[in-house]
């Protein structure tokens, strides 16, 4: 009888697989990419409740955001007001408007409206821990402005 190798009993199954996902893309759209920008924060914190409507436009916070290029912009912008709901008072805006958008030299500047988190008001959603320059996609053409950020959940 031949003697392969053996290694004694195979040991009882102690491990699973827990698919995570974890990223999500945000897709944001407007008239023009001024609008698809502000439109790609407001749909990042309607990620982070679920239910985006209890948010109410009691206080305002001022953002201002810079890049080397565009998608530098773009990025830079979100991670300033995630900044904001994460390190600050955990405010989160219902609306997003960018006073200035200064596209030669990829500066923003912005107000948020909205209100200080809170879990008894706003039904928890997503935590987004970062954005990522995964992928990143921004289209400025007529008729479509649109952009694609994923970001780290």
């Amino acid at each position: 009888m031949a003697h392969g190798h053996d290694g004694g009993d195979i040991p009882e199954v102690k491990y699973e697989y827990l698919d995570h996902t974890a990223d999500v893309q945000l897709h944001a759209w407007g008239s023009t990419l001024q609008e698809a920008f502000e439109q790609c924060v407001t749909s990042m914190f309607g990620y982070m409740t679920t239910d985006y409507n209890t948010v109410e436009m009691k206080q305002e916070k001022e953002v201002e955001a810079e890049g080397d290029d565009l998608m530098g912009l773009l990025f830079h912008f979100l991670d300033e007001w995630l900044f904001v709901f994460s390190a600050e008072d955990f405010f989160i805006p219902r609306k997003i408007v960018i006073t200035e958008f200064d596209m030669e030299n990829f500066k923003i500047k912005s107000v948020g409206y909205g209100e200080e988190f809170d879990i008894a008001k706003h039904p928890q959603g997503t935590e987004v821990k970062a954005i990522t320059y995964s992928n990143m996609q921004i289209y400025d053409k007529e008729g479509q402005h649109e952009v694609f950020v994923i970001i780290d959940i």
